[in-house]
């Protein structure tokens, strides 16, 4: 390693986010990034640990220890200290695809399985991928490469989210002919319209996307597989087909009133204020507006923080974020060892939001609602909550979380944002193509495998394990396209 003893001598020291206060006022990315030498310093505490945890992806207890991707991370960690940042830059793009994507929206799984943070503060790995990439935006690293020979396969990606994005990415490099179908007016699915500017600004996005563009890769907008182009056409004009569309059908909330106007799914009030942002800046009027509102938030996740920070943004009345579960401790349990992924409270960026606006957490915890209350125009002016506590279920031995009668709570609301997560792909597409679905409604293939029912398609993504993250579905992209190209050439070296 360049400092072997870096992780004694240096703290830990990330890109300091701008005050609550002043970052409200606007939907751009709020980190200002470290210097290179502090950087450079960052990537010296990485530690010759023997074992690094942060590269292995494994699964303990049901959960994620270390980078799906499989990141080569203390090489490149070390490789930074060293002041080699293109060197770095090969290594990381060996195993990633969009570190410009990852390095802001993951939740940081190598981080949570860094050696050092088993008695300590853990290397800042993701502050230390996104140092990479944009150096290598800067100096021209990252600059189109085109296949030089062809193969004469043409391939078809029906969704260009993460996990599309990254099977035309790598098939295309195979010298495939990869078109990208999206069904939206602009390409990144859920990078594009569901992840808000402040997390991902969108020029980020179009940024790898000239790249891709300028290496071969067509994509068609406006396109809705299963509707306006019909899937026997696609699957006689192509070799193969990758289904990546995702897990978009959102979990709804059954309570009484549940058909007042003013209660939106997330994703659909998180896509408007996007493409409100991008078309005009806002100035039209054409998003959802949480403007002078009293807003409920029906889901603890990062979604629903998102729902959080966008509202204050908006301007709203108050906000309050419902969760189902009980808190998480603030540190870990006896019971959640290193290296698993720690149960643990976090505090994110709208949540502190929150607190800096109106002077306390969002956050109701063991809480659901029970019912919708609306005036005689049918608009919605209340929610009744009811909090709920875990009880055992005879039957099955499961735990629920089940109402305490006489908790009921009246707060006073006119917007209700459903943040409560998805459930499988939707229906039309999938039965367009005549693929088998699961018992829970994703795609069904063979373990460990992409390949569906029907010769020629596969599935990759959302749509095929059900809702999760963005760097697992680009693990998943890259996957799927090895199979797919061996499919198409009886050998592959994806």
């Amino acid at each position: 390693m360049g400092k072997p003893t870096g992780f004694l001598e240096y703290d830990r020291k990330e890109a300091k986010a701008v005050l609550p206060k002043e970052r409200i006022t606007h939907f751009n990315e709020f980190h200002i990034p470290l210097t290179e030498e502090e950087q450079r310093c960052q990537g010296g505490r990485c530690m010759d640990c023997g074992v690094p945890f942060c590269q292995s992806g494994m699964t303990i207890k049901g959960m994620t220890s270390g980078c799906p991707l499989n990141n080569l991370i203390p090489e490149w960690n070390d490789l930074i200290y060293t002041g080699n940042w293109e060197q770095a830059y090969y290594r990381l793009r060996k195993t990633s695809n969009f570190p410009e994507f990852t390095s802001r929206v993951c939740p940081a799984l190598c981080e949570k399985a860094c050696t050092c943070g088993l008695d300590g503060e853990p290397v800042c790995t993701k502050e230390n991928e996104k140092a990479i990439i944009e150096r290598a935006y800067e100096n021209g690293w990252a600059a189109p490469r085109p296949p030089k020979v062809r193969t004469g396969k043409k391939i078809a990606v029906i969704g260009s989210g993460p996990a599309g994005l990254a099977v035309a990415d790598q098939l295309n490099s195979r010298g495939h002919q990869v078109v990208v179908y999206e069904r939206a007016d602009r390409i990144g699915g859920l990078l594009r319209y569901g992840i808000p500017n402040m997390k991902l600004e969108k020029h980020i996005i179009d940024r790898k996307l000239d790249v891709m563009k300028a290496e071969g890769i067509q994509f068609i907008t406006n396109t809705d597989v299963g509707t306006t182009v019909k899937a026997k056409e696609l699957l006689k004009d192509y070799d193969a087909i990758v289904l990546a569309c995702g897990a978009s059908n959102p979990r709804d909330i059954k309570a009484e009133g549940r058909d007042a106007q003013g209660i939106y799914f997330a994703v659909d009030f998180l896509a408007s204020t996007t493409k409100s942002l991008l078309d005009c800046n806002l100035k039209e009027g054409t998003y959802i507006s949480a403007k002078n509102k009293n807003v409920l938030v029906i889901g603890g996740g990062d979604t629903g923080n998102d729902c959080v920070g966008t509202c204050i943004r908006h301007g709203c009345k108050s906000v309050v974020q419902l969760e189902m579960m009980p808190k998480a401790p603030n540190e870990r349990a006896d019971t959640n060892p290193w290296p698993q992924w720690p149960i643990v409270c976090k505090t994110d960026y709208g949540q502190e939001e929150a607190i800096a606006v109106f002077g306390q957490d969002p956050r109701i915890y063991t809480t659901t609602v029970k019912e919708f209350k609306k005036d005689k125009k049918g608009k919605l002016t209340s929610v009744v909550t009811v909090q709920l506590e875990s009880q055992i279920d005879e039957k099955t031995g499961r735990k629920m979380m089940v109402p305490v009668a006489g908790t009921e709570k009246e707060l006073p609301c006119e917007m209700v944002l459903i943040a409560a997560g998805f459930l499988g792909t939707q229906k039309y597409v999938t039965d367009s193509f005549g693929v088998e679905l699961n018992e829970r409604t994703n795609v069904k293939t063979k373990t460990d495998h992409f390949a569906t029912n029907v010769k020629g398609v596969f599935a990759a993504g959302d749509c095929h394990t059900g809702q999760s993250l963005v760097v697992k579905a680009i693990r998943q992209g890259r996957d799927c396209a090895r199979e797919v190209d061996e499919y198409l050439m009886g050998y592959t070296n994806v």
